[in-house]
């Protein structure tokens, strides 16, 4: 148990997926009451430099695939990249909608058809902009054994908060997203508003290319 966060491994479970075996543990914490998920791959116990993920629940994106978002093909992404690696995490985290839930989540996708940034959205709902708490992942970390990590994020804050938890982040490894027309907008509010780390001009001229080619 991790007294800092309240945090409490439940148990873990065998996982055999498309792209290799995985250890998936539950966790429980009476931080937020929320039961977080850990996907481990190979052997990460007193490990430095371990490759992670730590991934924020998207239902839309990493079950429906929405291209709305960018959610499920990173993680999809962070799997096959893990697998390749021989060992590493994926924390997962219930974390849906930045932090909002996914009803308050699909009210700000309303909105934001009718003209509001992700950002706005929140904001006019009663949300902050963004909601989320890596603490619990730091947590997560220290209770797999996990000395150092090297990061799969575009996202800053995950780095700094690690950092702050007393988990090293050695490197960070950018998650390069598909472009679409429908994700845009979202990704350009990451970079804009978030300061998120993507290229936006390579952003802009993929899209500009694609509809260039009539892919809308």
């Amino acid at each position: 148990m991790d007294r800092d966060n309240q945090l409490t491994r439940v148990v873990c479970a065998r996982v055999p997926m498309a792209a290799g075996e995985f250890q998936l543990c539950a966790y429980e914490n009476s931080k937020d009451n929320k039961e977080h998920l850990a996907l481990v791959f190979g052997d990460v116990y007193e490990k430095t430099a371990v490759l992670v993920r730590i991934h924020s629940e998207c239902f839309t994106g990493d079950v429906l695939g929405s291209r709305r978002c960018d959610c499920g093909e990173q993680l999809q992404k962070a799997i096959e990249t893990i697998t390749a690696e021989g060992h590493g995490v994926i924390v997962y985290l219930r974390q849906e909608g930045r932090g909002i839930g996914l009803v308050e989540k699909l009210k700000s996708y309303n909105l934001q058809d009718h003209g509001l940034d992700t950002v706005e959205a929140n904001l006019a709902l009663g949300h902050q902009a963004d909601e989320r708490d890596y603490g619990l992942a730091a947590a997560i970390l220290r209770d797999l054994g996990v000395r150092s990590v090297r990061l799969l994020t575009n996202n800053p804050d995950k780095i700094k908060d690690l950092e702050s938890s007393g988990i090293p982040v050695l490197e960070r490894i950018p998650v390069v997203p598909t472009i679409y027309a429908d994700n845009f907008s979202y990704l350009q509010t990451k970079v804009q508003r978030m300061n998120h780390l993507l290229n936006m001009e390579e952003v802009f001229q993929i899209v500009s290319g694609e509809r260039k080619n009539g892919d809308h």
